[in-house]
């Protein structure tokens, strides 16, 4: 009886699953990048020799332009090392703003961001209107509040 696993990679081995196989190599690339690219990234993807990298936010294309050469360099190097990605010949390379975007999935998608109270709420309220030193009072006890909160 043949495992899933055997099963599955016969079944990859044959021609008409290649799209299948360079997923694998795409993922590879998007893995190697340093890490401020890869949350960029929104898909890779080669037509024509051509390897075209769509990005999830437009601020990243003049920095993913600049460095044209280390992706040539990197999709190289897995061509080289990796035995099922070694059909990936690319002659240049072509960066896109896609509206596509990836959700990361080592973010958190809280509301808001909670951060510790630096601040110990002693300070003077010597004020000569009423009005703002209820004002002051009332920032103290919240600042008391999130202390209390914190701990």
């Amino acid at each position: 009886m043949k495992s899933g696993k055997i099963i599955l990679s016969n079944i990859l081995k044959k021609s008409h699953f290649v799209p299948i196989r360079q997923q694998e190599c795409y993922r590879k690339f998007v893995e190697l990048l340093p890490i401020r690219f890869q949350s960029a990234v929104a898909f890779v993807y080669i037509k024509n020799e051509t390897f075209f990298i769509a990005l999830s936010h437009p601020g990243y294309k003049m920095e993913f332009n600049y460095n044209k050469e280390l992706f040539k360099t990197l999709l190289a190097s897995i061509s080289k090392n990796i035995p099922s990605c070694q059909n990936l010949k690319v002659e240049k390379i072509a960066i896109f703003n896609s509206k596509i975007h990836t959700i990361d999935k080592k973010q958190d998608t809280g509301t808001v961001p909670y951060y510790s109270e630096l601040s110990s709420g002693n300070f003077d309220t010597d004020t000569l209107d009423n009005e703002t030193a209820k004002i002051f009072l009332d920032i103290k006890e919240i600042i008391a509040k999130n202390l209390n909160n914190g701990k």
